[in-house]
């Protein structure tokens, strides 16, 4: 399909170096782009129906009738243009005009820099989603410098100066207090155009039914489109034009409040302001959390990939990967082209085999601020899919081995010893699970170890292009959110920071016994990401389970004592939003005492159920995991409850006020390792 461009290219710069447009109207039917100013999308369009009816005049034709033009308004699609991508809003009514529209412009740029708009709305979640294309919705950036650039990048003009703030999504272009201050500034002309752009388009709207122009920060009741109507601007002499403006310019400063009479990236009150009225506000900011349905701690965190889609039951790949693979020198692109998506979707299509569509997202490694972060290839996605014959949506979470072929072959290791501590490592991770559950931990009910083939491109330049088995595991996702990342006004509720601490403290037993940490003598890993709470019908805490047990039997050695402090951070963390500090710390304390008397009692009285679980697997005290499971053990059977639940309590800041407190973030005395964990 060849696409006709009438104006600019999207991406073209004109004598300053700025973007020559900033919009444009795209007409599938005809497969003609229109991008030429000015920038209204409704005048694009009007355009479009004089060039046309010209042509059919040309042919002796009568000119478009009001239905004709109706119906070719109707399925045009609206664009807006970044510095690099197209954003289309899309045609809700008709997605398949949309995508119509899509496919024409990926003959003009490459489909990687064309995004959609307009997620929240549940015809564009479905229609994207069943193409498996969350990749391409739209989403502002996750740092807060990136998302100052993306507010001071989006200002446009209509005819004149880009000095509206401009919402992608509504097409609504915010006026601010300093832009329009700044005008007083122009000579008499340049004013008398742009007061009567503003008198203009903000008493006009758009096809979404929103002002073309609006101004940002005011009471609506106290100034708005209607200060400018009735006057024009470009007749008035230079006196009165002043004085007009004068007046206006007064009356919007007393309409907005002092903190918003600033266009300042500095100000937080500015910021977030404005960055609510035009992002926020436009609904496509919360793609990751909405499409999904993802726990707040994933929110704005999720890079969906490209993956495929199914036409009448056959699955083929996003055409994203042809370009990759006419393009190798292009990294950005190879990035954004997984390779490991295949072997992940060839393995959910497997097992299911009736599906609708799927999406697959890249997370960090750790979203938990604490946690060390290793430049390596661990790969951590979520998978989302629809299963014809269920009818529900499926999310899975999966975390590629830490330790694979891939991981040894870097080393410098032939493939056969790679092959073989690789698998050894898979059966470790699967004995720490084993061992984790036997000791009370609430982990995901089930997981499921997969294989993927890659291409190994690593050190090892001896084994550079063979075909390697690289380990996943894949798990359900917990719905839940991370009991570090509760919103503060959870707690403030009668009963939910007592329920939280009782299941927060029989956690932590778990927890301490398997030594979960870092790396051996490193500090102890819990209430930073893993553990998930679920709430009952009453709102109220009912369980805590934990997605994940990295990090299990890495301290096995030290007494249970060494790791009191960081025990008492789950309470210490807290303090300040707590109503009650020090109910919560003694609920969380009962209930650890109470827990690990418990366990221990089950070790006690089944012993041989507890010491014989790994005695078929090796044995070595440089630290195999049947000898870390002794040694855990062992620890567990000498651990006096009283004492450990003493010695966090003198760690705890509220129950120990004006007595002298230990360091924050205290260490345990650091013990050289014997194994990778």
């Amino acid at each position: 399909m060849q696409l006709e461009l009438i104006g600019p290219h999207p991406f073209a710069k004109d004598e300053q170096g700025r973007q020559a447009t900033r919009i444009g109207t795209l007409f599938p039917e005809h497969k003609v782009l229109w991008t030429q100013q000015p920038g209204v999308h409704a005048l694009q369009r009007l355009g479009f129906i004089e060039r046309l009816n010209v042509e059919r005049t040309g042919k002796g034709l009568p000119p478009m009738s009001t239905e004709e033009e109706e119906k070719l308004c109707g399925n045009s699609l609206d664009l807006i243009f970044e510095a690099d991508h197209i954003l289309i809003r899309p045609n809700k009514e008709r997605m398949e005009v949309t995508f119509a529209g899509d496919e024409l412009l990926q003959s003009l740029v490459s489909k990687r820099q064309i995004g959609f708009l307009s997620v929240l709305d549940p015809r564009v979640q479905e229609a994207v989603k069943l193409r498996g294309e969350c990749w391409r919705l739209s989403a502002i950036p996750k740092s807060r410098e990136a998302k100052e650039r993306m507010v001071f990048s989006s200002k446009v003009g209509i005819r004149g100066l880009p000095i509206y703030y401009y919402n992608r999504l509504t097409g609504t272009r915010w006026l601010t207090f300093q832009e329009f201050e700044n005008l007083g500034k122009l000579d008499d002309a340049s004013l008398a155009r742009h007061l009567q752009e503003i008198a203009t388009h903000a008493n006009l709207k758009n096809r979404a039914g929103r002002p073309e122009v609006d101004f940002f920060g005011i009471d609506l009741r106290q100034f708005g489109g209607r200060e400018f109507a009735g006057e024009a601007y470009e007749q008035l002499p230079p006196e009165q034009l002043r004085q007009r403006f004068g007046e206006l310019r007064e009356h919007f400063r007393t309409a907005v409040h002092e903190s918003f009479r600033k266009d300042d990236s500095h100000n937080k009150a500015w910021c977030e302001r404005i960055l609510s009225t035009l992002f926020l506000e436009g609904n496509e900011t919360q793609t990751e959390q909405l499409m999904s349905g993802l726990s707040p701690e994933f929110f704005l965190q999720v890079d969906w990939v490209p993956g495929g889609r199914f036409e009448e039951g056959e699955f083929q790949f996003d055409t994203i990967f042809d370009e990759a693979a006419s393009h190798p020198e292009d990294e950005d692109l190879q990035r954004l082209c997984d390779a490991r998506i295949k072997g992940i979707i060839f393995n959910i299509i497997r097992e299911y085999g009736d599906l609708d569509y799927v999406n697959i997202g890249c997370l960090p490694e750790s979203l938990s601020l604490g946690r060390p972060h290793r430049s390596s290839r661990r790969g951590v996605y979520i998978a989302e899919f629809r299963s014809r014959s269920e009818g529900e949506v499926i999310k899975r979470f999966i975390r590629l081995q830490k330790w694979g072929v891939w991981e040894h072959l870097d080393e410098g290791k032939d493939l056969l010893q790679s092959i073989n501590e690789s698998e050894d490592y898979t059966d470790y991770w699967l004995d720490r699970r084993l061992g984790c559950r036997q000791l009370g931990m609430n982990l995901t009910r089930r997981v499921v170890m997969r294989r993927l083939s890659e291409t190994y491109g690593g050190k090892n330049e001896r084994r550079r292009g063979e075909v390697i088995r690289t380990t996943y595991f894949e798990r359900e996702y917990l719905e839940g959110i991370a009991t570090d990342k509760l919103p503060s006004e959870k707690y403030a509720k009668a009963g939910y920071a007592v329920k939280l601490a009782t299941l927060l403290g029989r956690a932590a037993v778990s927890n301490i016994i398997a030594g979960r940490a870092f790396a051996m003598g490193t500090r102890p890993v819990f209430d930073d990401g893993d553990e998930v709470v679920y709430e009952g019908e009453d709102g109220l805490p009912a369980e805590i389970r934990v997605g994940d047990h990295s990090g299990a039997f890495a301290e096995y050695k030290l007494p249970l004592e060494a790791a009191a402090a960081h025990y008492a951070r789950p309470i210490n963390t807290r303090d300040k939003m707590l109503p009650e500090p020090r109910e919560f710390a003694e609920a969380y304390l009962a209930a650890f005492r109470e827990q690990l008397l418990h366990i221990q009692g089950d070790y006690r009285k089944r012993r041989r159920a507890f010491d014989t679980l790994f005695k078929h697997c090796k044995y070595d005290v440089r630290g195999s995991f049947a000898y870390r499971w002794e040694c855990v053990l062992r620890r567990l059977n000498q651990t006096n409850a009283e004492t450990l639940a003493e010695a966090i309590r003198k760690h705890v800041w509220v129950l120990n006020l004006g007595k002298p407190q230990p360091e924050r973030g205290e260490q345990l005395t650091t013990e050289p390792g014997t194994k990778r964990t």
